[in-house]
């Protein structure tokens, strides 16, 4: 039986597969999931508001919130002192993209 490589695969087919493996482990964690969740609910969020709504402390909604953020699927935006975040819709309908190719 012959095995399907990844480097056999055209180019642009290997990219969308790196691209969906990556916003699937930002996603891979039901935390950073409710977090989706909540910022879809809300619209908007300050980092104090998802502790609020998370038994989570501050750090490990960060660390939560620097992950999903480097997948392009959060936006944090200055809102005064605090920074705002919200979901990247750009970023969330790619992902449905690649997900509905699959």
């Amino acid at each position: 039986m012959e095995m399907y490589r990844l480097d056999d695969a055209p180019s642009s087919a290997s990219f969308s597969e790196a691209e969906l493996g990556g916003l699937c482990r930002a996603l891979g964690n039901p935390v950073r999931v409710q977090m989706m969740r909540l910022l879809m609910d809300k619209g908007s969020l300050i980092c104090r508001e998802m502790v609020d709504a998370l038994p989570l402390a501050q750090s490990t909604v960060s660390q939560h919130l620097k992950v999903l953020k480097e997948a392009d699927l959060v936006v944090g935006e200055p809102d005064g002192p605090r920074r705002s975040y919200r979901i990247n819709p750009r970023q969330l309908d790619r992902f449905k993209h690649l997900v509905h190719s699959f």
